[in-house]
């Protein structure tokens, strides 16, 4: 049943190419229509893991749909209805606040980092509330940059053109929460994604800003380059409203991470070693891997503001993945919390 999963998932995954704006040859695109899949004895639970495994592979090809597509088709409007078609199509509720809605709940972060574009924020609230009445629910939370220019702290060009998938983090959160509702799991799950742009303009926000969060903790801008922090700041103390027993980031936070890492891990950041442990255990399980980082109070100093609670970029060029983790920490202090970077 194991492999039949996998091999659902696998087929699903190694099915796709992002073809959306390029024109087909006479020959058609070459995509796989059918596989059957044999078994020594044919049973109702292998049938029943072929289906889950589908399932599964088609959200993550959808997250990938999503990311994949440009900054100039993916505003923070446009990954909200995406998020809304796929709660109406995968049966969960869905919420989209707008701007005016997040500044009576005086997101500052949200509001600061979206102030130099002329797209407006956006905060999609997914729920999938299908476990025990009363039971804390597990809250994930993804980072929704739709275009990161690194704002007046503007990005080289080399990499500037990648920066569309700075809301994979988001679409990933989307798509885990389609899966989750398409599979039938009876667990109580909310989803969460600040959707933002961060452009350049005369209306952005500078380095040296001092923005209020809705935790009411002020954070010192140093770099507007350092901005999925920001947005997230406010996610995390939204998350807060829950009362989760655990709540889990996904975000394109640092090029830290992968300069520590390479491409073949995620960096782990965890408030408890049987935390780290589950979730390498889950990493090595999807062969999608983590790496556990240090989570220390030491690494605090590096994050403290001058003018404001906290910085958002640390003192020094060293550790920039962790002094992050370090500063997303303080707005989820005394809850279960993973960050995956």
């Amino acid at each position: 049943e194991e492999t039949a999963e996998l091999l659902a998932i696998n087929f699903e995954m190694a099915n796709f190419e992002f073809v959306k704006y390029k024109t087909p040859s006479k020959e058609g695109w070459f995509f796989v229509e059918r596989v059957q899949i044999f078994s020594e004895k044919s049973s109702d639970a292998v049938k029943k893991s072929v289906a889950s495994g589908k399932i599964i592979g088609e959200e993550i090809n959808k997250a990938r749909v999503l990311s994949n597509t440009p900054g100039g088709d993916m505003t923070p409007a446009k990954l909200a209805e995406a998020a809304r078609l796929s709660g109406r199509k995968a049966g969960f509720q869905v919420k989209i606040l707008d701007e005016s809605k997040i500044k009576k709940l005086k997101m500052g972060g949200v509001l600061g980092v979206s102030k130099g574009s002329t797209e407006k924020p956006r905060f999609i609230v997914m729920e999938f509330l299908k476990g025990k009445r009363g039971e804390r629910p597990v809250v994930l939370v993804g980072k929704g940059v739709t275009f990161d220019t690194g704002g007046l702290n503007l990005k080289p060009t080399q990499g500037i053109y990648e920066m569309h998938m700075d809301m994979s983090g988001g679409a990933a959160v989307i798509h885990i929460i389609a899966a989750l509702a398409r599979l039938g799991i009876k667990k109580n799950i909310v989803g969460l994604v600040p959707a933002v742009e961060n452009m350049p303009s005369g209306s952005s926000y500078h380095p040296g800003d001092q923005l209020k969060t809705m935790s009411g903790k002020t954070i010192e801008v140093l770099n507007t380059d350092a901005e999925g922090r920001i947005i997230l700041a406010d996610a995390l103390e939204y998350a807060k409203r829950y009362n989760p027993k655990l709540v889990i980031d996904i975000a394109t936070l640092t090029g830290a991470a992968q300069t520590a890492l390479g491409q073949r891990a995620s960096a782990l950041f965890a408030t408890s070693h049987k935390l780290e442990d589950q979730m390498r255990g889950f990493a090595e399980t999807t062969g999608d891997f983590v790496w556990p980082m240090p989570l220390w109070e030491e690494y605090e100093e590096d994050i403290k503001g001058t003018f404001g609670d906290f910085a958002n970029a640390g003192k020094t060029r060293y550790g920039g993945a962790i002094t992050a983790a370090v500063f997303l920490w303080q707005f989820i202090k005394n809850t279960p919390w993973v960050h995956i970077d």
